[in-house]
């Protein structure tokens, strides 16, 4: 009988999971606190009193993805259609809490659970290096559980920021690598792209990167960039006390636009809406957008995602934060399903609700000049 896990299954949960691995093991501590506090959902097979197998899911809040972050057939019960009955009930576990996609990690030399997911519908996207504790790659593997949502995707590289601070250089690197491939993505060019866009403060650390800084980089490495803001304030301002902190960035931001203006860079002073998000992307932009981390990691803080495909429910986003403390990979910050009308809701920071959009494109020879004159627009709104 396949049933949720309970407190009382702890001493069952670690001998199927001693029995099953030898190293990356889940000790107690880890099953309490996921059975207790943990973002997740655990479910036991047991007959006649003995515990057979057990899955466990994870959730990532503010999306609609699911990870199976852990299945264990005890030796002497498998082979018996334990592991594909409780990936079944993970997958209803994660329906059941509005999730469109589970993807997992396997490792590579591990044939019969890569035999069994691929028998259940799985497909391989992608490979996690160096991944286990003896150094063994990870094959990663999804599946759709709204098998009639077909999102348009761009193919765009994933870039891991390395720093607490760099996430806009980060996800500016990983538009760029998808609109020209060659463009090799490294520590360097993150920390340099930060040197260039960084607002000098923010919050009570180092300063974060702003669309004006993020749009003047991309445009110097040979990309058409345009930039939507709502309006024509200063940015991230809230998140310090200081008044010369303040003052400072006023004078950063004012310095980035005042330099985006000598080049043929479009700023648009104005909302731009879902469907107009959609058309750009339609039209080979590839969108990076400043949100609120609140509704993902519940610490305010301006963050910044790459849109890498939409369809009518969803928008899908690259985050280059992997929070590795609540046991996150690689696996769950790739192509993360968002619903639309929660990606509206986090698509701005702070109590003024600031938004901020770059919509990067392969540079068009055709708009490199407008007569000589700088190109910049002031529309109020986008639908």
């Amino acid at each position: 009988m396949i049933r949720p896990a309970t407190l009382d299954d702890l001493s069952a949960l670690v001998r199927v999971e001693n029995r099953c691995f030898d190293t990356d093991r889940l000790s107690r501590r880890n099953f309490r606190y996921l059975l207790t506090k943990g973002n997740a959902e655990t479910v036991v097979d047991v007959e006649n009193g003995v515990m057979r197998g057990y899955s466990m899911v994870l959730f990532n809040t503010g999306t609609s993805l699911a990870r199976l972050y852990s299945l264990a057939v005890d030796p002497d019960f498998q082979r018996k259609g334990v592991a594909a009955a409780l990936v079944q009930a993970s997958e209803d576990e994660a329906t059941r809490n509005d999730c469109v996609t589970l993807r997992l990690e396997i490792r590579k030399d591990n044939v019969a659970s890569i035999s069994l997911f691929k028998r259940l519908g799985y497909r391989e996207f992608g490979l996690y290096t160096d991944y286990y504790e003896d150094h063994m790659d990870a094959v990663r593997f999804e599946k759709s559980l709204v098998q009639e949502l077909e999102p348009a995707m761009a193919r765009v590289p994933y870039y891991e920021q390395t720093l607490d601070f760099t996430c806009g250089p980060s996800a500016l690197l990983m538009a760029m690598k998808a609109l020209e491939p060659s463009l090799v993505l490294d520590r360097m060019l993150e920390l340099r792209i930060w040197r260039e866009s960084t607002t000098i403060f923010m919050t009570a650390g180092h300063g974060g990167c702003g669309p004006y800084g993020l749009a003047l980089s991309a445009y110097h490495r040979g990309f058409d960039v345009e930039v939507f803001v709502n309006d024509e304030s200063a940015l991230f301002v809230d998140s310090v006390r200081s008044q010369e902190k303040k003052e400072v960035m006023r004078l950063v931001q004012e310095d980035f636009v005042n330099e985006l203006r000598s080049v043929p860079v479009n700023i648009h002073y104005g909302v731009i809406g879902v469907a107009a998000l959609q058309q750009q992307f339609e039209q080979g932009g590839i969108p990076i957008v400043l949100i609120s981390s609140y509704r993902i990691y519940h610490e305010k803080f301006p963050h910044w995602v790459v849109v890498t495909g939409l369809d009518e429910r969803f928008i899908y986003v690259h985050d280059p934060f992997v929070d590795k403390d609540v046991g996150k990979t690689i696996t769950d910050c790739v192509n993360m399903p968002i619903l639309r009308k929660d990606f509206e809701r986090m698509a701005r920071y702070g109590k003024a609700g600031q938004k901020a959009v770059l919509i990067l494109k392969r540079r068009v020879e055709a708009q490199k000049k407008s007569n000589g004159k700088p190109i910049t627009n002031t529309n109020r709104a986008w639908p």
